[in-house]
């Protein structure tokens, strides 16, 4: 239960005191941040009777079931009438952002106070407030969890099992997937900050008149103001671990030790203060590294797609990872090539490869455009064609299949038969997809590739099955 308030009490609680146990009402209700932003409008003044639909129509995104909120907000919009200083929308998300990560450090359980932490933290307009509190949420109660889980994966080289979750981190490995897409958002939000620094200035923060008196411990917002601005390469790099440890999480990678990736340098920066100028690794990596790294992220492309596509698809691992519909993984995959020296391109072109492999061939089409050495992605395009003919004129065996079979080249007949159909993820896609197919492998094959008589043949198979 919340605490009885009294002027006193209130006068006692410093200039975040009012904030504090705004913040803490709402933790109890369990207010959207979106709420709160709508509320602070002005109430429509034609209709001052009918705040609900005054809320739906400033704010359309906030749900039925957070507008069937009766009086709350008109509570929260005379709160703001009488302390427009202290309700300061930036200064009560910060609170806000506060009471649920102190909520969750007490039950890391319950991963959704995290996430709605970092909503607020998100919602917090001025970056000297928004650095500082994401500061000081890294340092108080995030860090030490970040670490615990790096030492843990790297130890076990792979996603670790719920008992050695609990037993390291202090949460279920549901509840560390969660923590580590919230931490990835953490320091996202500390660089978009960063940037927008020097362009806004320190908020002053006022008080009202009637509580000028006030007393008591510094103030969140006080104290956020306080923290030096992060180093953004250290973030940056404290980001790319944990995109490695997020993508390793979710989709439960084998063979992984995310420390590999980072040479002595890289690793050494790890976990220090984010404030702090550190020795990071500059220069050209040792090619081992990268390729470790670009097996890696080859890796999360295959999973991601996989994860997406796969007909057998786990509905409760869906349902456990809500970040998982936000991120677009193969995305965040060329990003990280950026930052690990990877070449972007091997990556696209996997990412394409794949989506044809899952039978997403639209998809795959549509992912063609990205890719820079389209010579080499119509070879690798090539192959998958060919796996998909092979199945289906070795697997399904019909007769008529059988007959054409005869009537091809032998160049084509031996080519087939080298052909691991097993590579593909989806078999059962339709002959006319992959007639499309082999006409775009054409389209991106120079004529004189010394594949591209194969893929005329090719065209002149597909074209023929087409018929069967």
């Amino acid at each position: 239960p919340l605490p009885r308030l009294s002027v006193k009490k209130l006068l006692e609680g410093g200039k975040g005191g009012i904030a504090d146990s705004v913040a803490k009402w709402i933790f109890k209700q369990d207010l959207s941040p979106e709420l709160l932003k709508c509320a602070n409008k002005e109430r429509d003044v034609e209709n001052p009777d009918e705040p609900r639909e005054g809320i739906t129509r400033s704010f359309p995104e906030v749900s039925e079931v957070e507008i069937d909120l009766g009086a709350v907000p008109d509570l929260l919009h005379l709160a703001y009438e009488q302390f427009p200083c202290s309700l300061e929308l930036d200064v009560l998300h910060a609170h806000c952002c506060w009471e649920y990560v102190v909520q969750w450090n007490k039950d890391p359980e319950e991963a959704r106070f995290l996430v709605r932490s970092i909503e607020h933290l998100k919602h917090i307009l001025n970056p000297h407030v928004q650095n500082g509190i994401a500061l000081m949420m890294w340092n108080t109660f995030l860090v030490k969890r970040f670490s615990a889980a790096t030492y843990l994966m790297d130890k076990v080289g792979k996603s670790p099992k719920d008992r050695l979750c609990r037993r390291d981190v202090g949460m279920s490995d549901t509840a560390l997937t969660s923590f580590l897409g919230s931490c990835l958002e953490l320091l996202q939000t500390s660089l978009e900050a960063d940037i927008s620094r020097d362009e806004v200035q320190v908020p002053v923060l006022d008080t009202e008149d009637a509580w000028l008196s006030v007393e008591g411990p510094i103030s969140i917002v006080e104290l956020a103001l306080e923290q030096k601005p992060i180093h953004y390469p250290l973030v940056e790099h404290h980001s790319v671990l944990c995109s490695i440890l997020y993508a390793s999480m979710r989709f439960s990678l084998k063979s992984v030790k995310p420390l590999a990736l980072f040479d002595s340098k890289g690793k050494n920066a790890f976990f220090k203060d984010l404030t702090s100028i550190q020795l990071l690794p500059s220069g050209e990596m040792d090619p081992n590294f990268i390729s470790v790294r670009q097996q890696f992220l080859l890796k999360v492309v295959s999973a991601a797609v996989q994860a997406q596509h796969s007909k057998d698809k786990d509905p409760s691992a869906e349902a456990a990872n809500t970040h998982w519909k936000d991120l677009n993984w193969p995305g965040l995959a060329v990003d990280l090539a950026h930052h690990l020296q990877v070449s972007d391109d091997v990556i696209r072109r996997h990412y394409v490869g794949e989506l044809y492999s899952h039978g997403a061939d639209l998809l795959g089409e549509e992912a063609i455009f990205q890719v820079q050495d389209k010579e080499v992605l119509a070879s690798q395009l090539l192959v998958l064609t060919g796996q998909r003919l092979a199945h289906a004129l070795f697997h399904t065996q019909t007769k008529e299949g059988m007959e054409l079979l005869a009537r091809l080249p032998p160049t084509l007949c031996t080519w087939l038969k080298a052909m691991n159909p097993q590579d593909l993820q989806n078999t059962g896609v339709p002959i006319a997809a992959t007639a499309k197919l082999v006409h775009k492998v054409m389209e991106l094959l120079p004529e004189k590739h010394g594949q591209y008589s194969l893929a005329l043949h090719l065209i002149d198979a597909v074209e023929a099955m087409a018929t069967l």
